[in-house]
């Protein structure tokens, strides 16, 4: 086999060597996005403003009112430790806060697609089932209706009537059965 040599990579070549600073992190988007959308609904809580307000007012007075002895955050020091924590919250809450809306942005897109395929699909079966319609109507007009047939059964009734009452009131006119069996 030939001797294959390492060509430099170009700058628009990512260097392998990166993954060895930065490991792999084995985890699914989606498990992710539904841990930070659970995030993001227990933030939107009263239940975290009182965890919150509580952790908050606790840390003041233990730093505020104890002995500087027990104090771990002084209020000499404005509560350093307390607006660290505070920033550290807020800056990992933003980014997490805005993976789920995108979350709910995406699942209203595939939403809003569905329902638009759907209300194509209930249009097109309400014109087939319009159409439908439309050509029973069309059909229905060449059928006999009852009250169509009634009255062609009546006119044949009151015309056998009346022949019968002609054959009684002329026996010799020879439409009868004597007369045809006759001819």
């Amino acid at each position: 086999m030939a001797d294959k040599k390492k060509q430099p990579a170009g700058l628009d070549t990512p260097r392998l060597s990166r993954r060895r600073w930065f490991p792999q992190v084995g985890v699914s988007e989606e498990s992710f996005g539904r841990a930070s959308e659970g995030f993001a609904r227990f933030m939107g809580t009263p239940k975290f403003l009182v965890y919150m307000t509580a952790f908050c007012a606790i840390w003041l007075l233990w730093n505020t009112v104890l002995p500087d002895k027990l104090q771990f955050d002084p209020r000499s020091l404005n509560y350093t430790l307390l607006t660290l924590i505070l920033s550290l919250q807020a800056s990992y809450a933003a980014p997490l806060i805005l993976l789920a809306e995108n979350r709910s942005a995406d699942r209203d897109r595939v939403a809003l697609e569905n329902d638009r395929q759907m209300a194509e699909r209930n249009l097109a079966d309400t014109e087939f089932l319009t159409r439908e319609v439309a050509s029973l109507r069309i059909a229905l007009r060449d059928v006999a209706t009852r009250d169509f047939v009634r009255s062609e059964l009546r006119s044949l009734l009151e015309e056998l009537d009346a022949a019968k009452a002609d054959d009684a009131a002329d026996p010799d006119s020879g439409t009868g059965r004597q007369g045809h069996a006759s001819s």
